[in-house]
């Protein structure tokens, strides 16, 4: 199989950094529900896989137990720290953000992370809680153990609870994101306030929503642009300048993936995904906290 080596595209966040647009995740697939230490193999070596393939953007959280992982293939990828961008998230450490984030540094092998997220919003639904958080956020990033600050699964509710207090704002809010969850209200938001959007779960269209009202246009580009459905899915969200998050245990699918960073939809091709999306709406992460009818 030949290497691709597809330039990523990168995107400026409000910080002056620059966030790679295509990234390897850990989470989903690579979950692990039992004893984290109890190290995944398969897990480590699609990660090396991945950064072999050229991925340099790599998705953790200390909620998927597989930090170690991901910190052994940085350690054995054969790339280089600085040309890595690292993002882990807290939530089940919530309750000390400072202790949790230097644990999660021990377990990655790194003295610093590109980007540090609160992963979800749902620890506390007072205003001064999240406030004092985000807080905590910001002396961590003065003290230089994360470049950039940001959230996970905000709502502009929370966002706005931040906003009152923060000398940073978020650089980003990483959400699940596809066209059968399009957070048009949101993404308004993002840009009003000049915060990014990242997307995970980019891949429902085709995955849990697959036989869906997207399926025609989406195959129709994909025959255009000779790849798959799910690649038009990952170009879809960049080229509305959102990061798009994946992954693979596969190396073929991993390296198929670099595919959507060569062509461009054009401003008609994603209108038409859109309207077709918004017939269907799919949410596949936090079903328990959001009712069906909620489409935010």
């Amino acid at each position: 199989m030949a290497n691709i080596h597809t330039p990523i595209p990168k995107l400026k966040l409000n910080d002056g950094t620059s966030i790679p647009m295509l990234a390897y995740g850990t989470g989903t697939a690579w979950y692990k529900a039992g004893d984290e230490s109890k190290l995944d193999q398969t897990c480590i070596d699609s990660a090396k896989t991945a950064i072999k393939l050229d991925y340099t953007h790599l998705d953790g959280a200390e909620v998927y137990k597989t930090e170690t992982e991901l910190g052994t293939a940085i350690k054995e990828g054969g790339v280089a720290r600085e040309k890595l961008y690292v993002v882990t998230k807290v939530l089940p450490n919530i309750a000390d953000i400072p202790t949790a984030l230097e644990t999660s540094l021990k377990k990655l092998g790194v003295d610093h992370v590109d980007l540090y997220l609160i992963h979800a919003p749902f620890f506390s639904d007072k205003k001064e809680d999240h406030q004092a958080k985000w807080a905590q956020m910001e002396e961590l990033q003065a003290r230089g153990l994360t470049k950039s600050i940001g959230v996970s699964n905000y709502l502009p509710e929370h966002l706005d609870w931040i906003l009152e207090t923060a000398k940073v704002v978020p650089a980003i809010n990483q959400i699940e994101f596809h066209p059968y969850l399009q957070h048009p209200d949101l993404i308004a938001y993002h840009k009003a306030k000049g915060i990014a959007t990242s997307a995970y779960g980019s891949l429902a269209a085709v995955t849990k929503g697959a036989g869906g009202p997207a399926d025609d246009i989406l195959k129709s580009l994909a025959h255009k642009y000779a790849v798959s459905p799910g690649e038009i899915c990952l170009r879809w969200c960049v080229d509305q300048d959102i990061v798009a998050i994946t992954t693979s245990g596969k190396e073929q699918r991993l390296s198929d993936y670099l595919r959507a960073m060569t062509f461009k939809l054009t401003p008609k091709e994603i209108a038409t995904i859109n309207e077709a999306g918004a017939k269907k709406h799919l949410r596949g992460f936090w079903t328990h906290k959001y009712p069906d009818t909620d489409h935010r």
